[in-house]
């Protein structure tokens, strides 16, 4: 509440409600006051908002949600709920109609005091199969079935599919099975663990004689390739020209005699990129000759990236919203 009423004008007020109950209460200068519900928790994860909130939240409510540490999946859900909260690391958000306030602030986006989890994370090969299996693949499907399309094994599968059901970013059935992904914001949740330039092996180079060049040489390369980036994502949102072609191979040293590309430290347009792992190169598809990574592993790739192309990811996102049957099979 200290963080809260830091963040306000110097004359308004927040007082807590008389009584010791859960509430406070907003007054600006001109007398007009607000009350707010207040919802206390010591954790709050994602799948437990609805359910949380569901007794507080009515056309009338004002409800602020507080906790050590909220996540950043927890307080996308809240906001999208209508609710304000806040946490002792910062984060905060207080949006109240009467009077007009919106109050916005980061704090913390990992939990500094960690809770004990079998699984933590989306970091490693065996996560990104996985997430890339529930993206690029209708529900619904069991354990067993999932870990056949993500040739994982069903304990990693199993480990993974908990952690994403905490999340809400995953819903099960009766029996457990996935029946519904959200799969724009799994792919959001995954980057925060899966990073394009640090979790591959990046080697930078220069075709002289540009990007259309590079392309016609891939087309009869005859290895196993995969491109990603601005150069994949311009077949389907198109943003802007690709001043960079980045293309997985499964090794890069070999690659480069067979495009006749030079290693340069700047000024390249070309990267071939050893990948995290060979799911790079599942549910890939093919235009004009040309290998393409999956929707899902691009906009993975494009978010994570430096200069315009996380704007890129999100169009391409976007597009991937309006035309699921195109990509998702």
């Amino acid at each position: 509440m200290r963080l809260l009423a830091a963040r306000l004008p110097p004359s308004w007020r927040l007082a807590p409600v008389p009584g010791g109950s859960p509430g406070a209460t907003l007054r600006t200068p001109d007398g007009t006051k607000a009350s707010l519900k207040v919802v206390e928790r010591k954790h709050l994860d994602p799948r437990d908002v609805t359910a949380v909130l569901a007794p507080h939240l009515g056309p009338r409510a004002a409800t602020l949600v507080t906790a050590p540490f909220l996540s950043p999946r927890t307080r996308q859900l809240l906001a999208e709920t209508g609710a304000s909260y806040a946490d002792a690391t910062g984060n905060l958000r207080l949006v109240l109609e009467r009077p007009a306030v919106f109050i916005e602030a980061a704090g913390a986006q990992r939990n500094p005091q960690r809770v004990p989890r079998s699984l933590a994370s989306l970091k490693g090969p065996a996560a990104a199969r996985v997430v890339r299996a529930l993206c690029d693949v209708k529900p619904p499907y069991g354990v067993r079935r999932l870990a056949q399309i993500a040739a994982a094994s069903p304990a990693t599968v199993s480990r993974t599919v908990a952690f994403l059901d905490q999340e809400a970013l995953v819903k099960r059935g009766a029996r457990d099975e996935v029946v519904a992904v959200e799969w724009p914001a799994l792919i959001r949740r995954w980057v925060q663990d899966y990073q394009f330039l640090s979790s591959n092996a990046v080697m930078t180079f220069l075709d002289p004689r540009g990007i259309p060049h590079l392309v016609s040489k891939l087309r009869g390369f005859g290895q196993r390739h995969a491109v990603t980036g601005s150069l994949a994502a311009a077949l389907r949102a198109p943003a802007a020209a690709a001043r960079v072609a980045a293309v997985f191979v499964d090794d890069p040293a070999t690659a480069t005699d067979s495009l006749d590309l030079r290693p340069v430290e700047s000024g390249a347009n070309v990267m071939l990129v050893r990948p995290l792992d060979a799911v790079v190169f599942k549910r890939t598809w093919i235009e004009d000759g040309v290998t393409f990574a999956a929707c899902s592993q691009v906009a993975a790739d494009l978010m994570t990236s430096p200069g315009r192309a996380p704007s890129e990811g999100e169009e391409l996102v976007a597009w991937m919203s309006k035309n699921e049957d195109a990509w998702r099979t």
